[in-house]
């Protein structure tokens, strides 16, 4: 039987597979890393020290478990995106990477584009509006702030484009990561586009466009000796790890909608037509001829681990006591905006708010609120969803935070069942099986039977009332509240501007997409 490795890097934690072409999974390895936060609305990954370091001790561990007499047939990567990391003409990085959405430092850069373009030539053109998600302004940023890193610049990356150079030599990016880069690339053309990328990012080397699955090189002997990889092994394009879930939880169809919880949640929905929305992003899908719908939330998983950090107190204690708490958290409605908000608002200036507190209260009340929160920010996605023309028919949830706890509650708030594979921590496992695809052992079908439905997890008719009338406050809240927190964080960018200094998020430091549950 012909082995396969799946590697995926998240925003504090890595983790590789290693799988049989029929989909059994034989083995897992994992390592944690920290997201460097030099400044508040800042976050970095160091691509040499975190992305491509774990990979090779990824691959070493699971090399070491393959069995004996069966052969490496396909690697596959993923990563967090759409990121930027800046590389010279040899590809050696010139900064740390600056992350997806959740670095926030392009503000100007954005205000100046959708003046440049017009908002809603951007939309049409590129699918999504220019938000922080955006590599455009972000690339914008780095010429006008560090104009010594960006005369040096000429190739770019993102996670999985960088571990597929240093695999194989090749420069590429693939067709859906490329789709998250406004205003860089034209959705339903499939190709960049030539004059703003030069008024953007003059000079820079654009990466050949791919598909996901798509072959694109073989390793290397110099990667063999870093990572033990037989050379000549192929490996395949890869994409941004949520894509790379989806697949792996057979979100694959128009209909399908892969809810991938973790230390932000994010939605996947694919669709049969570009559908832009202001609220959402609309982007290539992982396969040739599909779209797809997104949606993400700036924190989720996060705030548990921020509530866990505060108390003390370790998960197994707060989720018992938040399930001992009836539905509503005896009167406590929480924003979960702790690092502003993506979708619908796009607002990096909103900010977390907690209604309702008395001295009755305790941490299971809280804890309980903080999941009831993202719940909430769940069904608001998936309203904006289908007010933008998806057509949401089976929802798959994946991740390390795919729980009993949460899962349920975000059931019993959405009103909607919810399919939990077999496997549910997938993003590697997804590169695996694009790996399957790209080599011809597999077809896009195939992954029902790769990872089968393990359970459902159904809405309880008795807390609707509770849920919707407790939403109606939620979608009032962010309204009400929204001129003071962008106040407060007015003050809160004041104080940062003083002397800059490294630091990591509380989640960042324990590893892992989340351990909520």
């Amino acid at each position: 039987m012909t082995l396969l490795i799946g590697i995926d890097i998240g925003t504090s934690g890595s983790k590789g597979v290693l799988v049989r072409t029929d989909g059994t999974l034989l083995a897992q390895a994992s390592r944690e890393h920290a997201t460097a936060t030099p400044r508040p609305g800042w976050a970095e990954h160091d691509a040499q020290t975190v992305w491509w370091r774990e990979l090779t001790e990824l691959s070493a561990e699971l090399l070491a478990a393959a069995p004996a007499g069966e052969p490496i047939g396909a690697v596959g990567a993923s990563g967090i995106g759409p990121c930027l990391l800046p590389a010279d003409a040899d590809a050696t990085p010139l900064r740390p990477a600056i992350l997806y959405g959740v670095d926030t430092r392009a503000g100007e850069q954005i205000a100046v584009q959708r003046e440049r373009y017009g908002e809603r030539r951007v939309l049409e053109r590129c699918g999504s509006p220019l938000t922080s998600q955006a590599i455009g302004p972000k690339l914008a940023w780095v010429r006008e702030r560090e104009p010594e890193v960006f005369a040096r610049t000429r190739r770019w990356f993102m996670a999985s484009s960088y571990l597929v150079h240093r695999l194989t030599g090749a420069y590429v990016l693939d067709h859906h990561s490329a789709s998250q880069c406004t205003p860089l690339y034209d959705l339903r053309n499939g190709g960049w586009i030539e004059e703003w990328c030069e008024e953007i990012a003059p000079g820079l080397v654009w990466p050949r466009l791919v598909w996901p699955a798509e072959v694109v090189g073989e390793v290397t002997p110099w990667a063999q000796r870093a990572t033990g990889i037989p050379a000549g092994t192929p490996v395949i394009a890869g994409t941004v790890d949520a894509w790379a879930e989806a697949t792996a939880a057979g979100a694959i169809a128009p209909g399908d909608l892969m809810l991938m919880y973790g230390s932000t949640m994010f939605l996947v929905d694919v669709v049969d037509v570009a559908r832009p929305d202001p609220r959402l992003w609309s982007t290539r899908g992982a396969f040739p001829d599909t779209y797809c719908l997104a949606a993400g939330m700036a924190t989720s998983g996060a705030v548990t681990g921020w509530l866990r950090d505060l108390t003390g107190t370790g998960y197994d204690t707060l989720v018992a006591e938040a399930a001992a708490v009836a539905p509503g958290a005896e009167g406590l409605l929480m924003l979960p905006y702790f690092a502003g908000e993506r979708t619908p608002l796009f607002d990096p200036d909103a900010r977390g708010l907690v209604l309702g507190l008395t001295l009755r209260h305790g941490r299971g009340h809280l804890y309980r609120a903080a999941l009831e929160a993202t719940a909430f920010g769940v069904r608001h996605n998936l309203s904006v969803m289908e007010a933008a023309g998806g057509d949401i028919r089976r929802v798959t949830a994946v991740g390390g935070g795919a729980r009993e706890l949460w899962t349920r509650i975000v059931s019993d708030v959405t009103g909607r069942t919810q399919d939990v594979p077999r496997y549910t921590t997938g993003a590697a496992y997804g590169d695996a099986f694009l790996a399957a695809v790209g080599t011809g052992r597999a077809e896009a079908a195939d992954i029902a039977e790769w990872n089968p439905v393990a359970h459902t997890v159904e809405p309880d008719p008795a807390t609707a009332g509770t849920y919707d009338e407790l939403y109606r406050l939620y979608r009032e809240l962010y309204p009400a509240t929204r001129d003071a927190a962008h106040a407060l964080a007015a003050r809160q960018h004041a104080t940062a501007d003083g002397p800059a200094s490294q630091g990591v998020s509380a989640t960042s430091r324990r590893g892992g997409r989340s351990t909520a549950r």
